[in-house]
């Protein structure tokens, strides 16, 4: 059943992956809120913990367009984490799709970036983001991410590709 949330998730989100492994929808959300701890602190080993392993994760987004793979993933963001650009968003406007194996959380990131500690750039990104709970913990398969204008698209994907 669909439920709208009153969450919001940024940089001051938690890692609370020690709280993924509970089964239901109370390990979702931490495994969620550890992935925008992940981004927004540029931790990657929180980041491919988030992650599962399965060959058939799937991430659809600005930035890698279709990439399969718990460690394609990670590797692409190592190099968003370690390059010049610095990304910040927060997630909101959550509604929630679950039972006791899955669930989907589907919302807008906003936030902005910074290339080299210049002026801020504002973000805005329709996201949605598909965990399963699967050998003792929630981990996410799928993420689905897009920018509707087309300018800040591509001015988003130049500074995050640049290499540091």
């Amino acid at each position: 059943m669909p439920s709208k949330l009153d969450i919001v998730f940024g940089p001051a989100a938690e890692n609370r992956l020690h709280e993924a492994t509970e089964p239901g929808f109370g390990g979702a959300l931490a495994a969620l809120e550890s992935f925008y701890f992940a981004f927004n602190h540029r931790d990657l080993a929180a980041f491919g913990r988030v992650w599962t392993d399965d060959p058939l994760a799937q991430l659809n987004n600005p930035l890698g367009g279709i990439l399969r793979g718990g460690q394609a993933i990670t590797e692409l963001y190592d190099k968003v984490f370690h390059g010049h650009a610095k990304v910040t968003v927060t997630f909101s406007d959550v509604v929630a799709y679950h039972d006791e194996h899955h669930a989907i959380f589907a919302g807008r990131e906003t936030g902005e970036y910074t290339v080299d500690g210049g002026a801020p750039v504002p973000l805005a990104i329709r996201t949605s983001r598909y965990f399963r709970y699967e050998n003792g913990r929630w981990a996410q398969f799928h993420h689905h991410g897009s920018i509707d204008d087309a300018a800040a698209l591509a001015a988003y994907q130049d500074a995050v590709s640049s290499p540091a």
